[in-house]
């Protein structure tokens, strides 16, 4: 049997090879699974999807018709997928329910050190052969406050690594993670963290109770000098309340691996045509504002555990076997 595997990146296609040797063949392909290429997908029992696939109705009417019955997505979020659909069509669904937490949380803090101590700036800058300080000063992290929202297994992998700064630490969360109390960390409301934190950083999953959950009230809570990043889902940010206070001169800086509308930007070479996203294009020229092409994840090691769970993901369903990576099951046969 061959899978039919959308949106594979060029790094990511000989590991994508070398899982699905042995098992069954693969066929990768450059573009993402959307309305248009769902056609493609016609005759292919298994198909792979990426994470910034678009598995609305119309995709998956299109997938069932085609004679596809699994989509094995290669990625811990999922509100890319109408599960309601997937079922009532009969799809079997399953994800990548974890993965290296540690790649995620590293870029995290890549993306902090990088506004705070304007490592973007200063770049260009000696690229011009200008090498002033004007501009660049930052601040020490030790001493200072940090608040993680979401501390499951990346946010508590952020949090060792702030406590490793000698940061005091703020959660939030639904639940406690003891091992994030262990290390020091506060649990407090939403409210207070957004107005104490000196640097807060997103990790919660894209939910509708979590939909700009930093809207333009919680933006104007933060203090003047706050840094914020997000490594998580673009739409946890409302990004033109964003740009509000942007245009107000605050906040030393944003970090930014997510976008609300990055589906059909990200991962695409857009550099010869004309973006018309205008939040976007304002977005990247404020000058302590970096934003990244959701590369967080974008490690040797967390993709090889990605692709890893993905190949067992589809033995599973092959062999009738139910895990904790399914999100619709396949139908029961009487």
């Amino acid at each position: 049997m061959e899978i039919l595997a959308f949106g594979v990146q060029s790094d990511e296609k000989p590991l994508m090879e070398k899982a699905f040797a042995g098992h069954h063949d693969v066929r990768c392909l450059d573009v993402f699974l959307n309305e248009d290429t769902a056609p493609i997908a016609a005759g292919y029992e298994i198909i792979s999807s990426s994470v910034n696939a678009t598995l609305d109705n119309r995709v998956l009417q299109t997938l069932a018709a085609g004679g596809t019955q699994m989509i094995a997505q290669r990625s811990t979020g999922f509100n890319n997928i109408d599960l309601q659909v997937a079922e009532r069509l009969g799809l079997t669904v399953a994800r990548v329910s974890s993965y290296s937490p540690y790649s995620v949380a590293e870029f995290a803090w890549t993306l902090a050190m990088a506004v705070n101590r304007r490592i973007v700036r200063a770049s260009n800058r000696t690229r011009d052969f200008d090498f002033r300080l004007d501009g660049l000063m930052g601040r020490d992290l030790r001493g200072r406050t940090v608040g993680v929202l979401g501390t499951g297994k990346i946010g508590e992998a952020f949090t060792r690594i702030a406590h490793g700064f000698g940061m005091n630490l703020l959660g939030w969360d639904a639940v406690e993670n003891p091992a994030c109390v262990a290390l020091g960390m506060t649990y407090v409301e939403k409210d207070r963290l957004l107005a104490e934190a000196d640097l807060i950083s997103l990790h919660v999953p894209l939910l509708p109770s979590t939909q700009h959950l930093i809207g333009a009230d919680a933006l104007r809570s933060m203090k003047d000098d706050a840094i914020l990043v997000n490594s998580s889902r673009g739409g946890l940010i409302d990004t033109d309340a964003l740009v509000v206070e942007l245009r107000a001169g605050r906040f030393t800086g944003v970090g930014l691996d997510v976008y609300e509308a990055e589906a059909g930007l990200f991962f695409l070479d857009k550099s010869l045509e004309v973006v018309a996203d205008d939040t976007l294009a304002r977005l990247v020229t404020f000058p302590n504002v970096v934003v990244t092409s959701h590369q967080a994840y974008y490690t040797a090691d967390a993709v090889t555990q990605i692709i890893d769970t993905t190949v067992q993901n589809v033995l599973d369903y092959r062999a009738g076997r139910r895990s904790e990576n399914v999100l619709v099951p396949a139908p029961a046969v009487s």
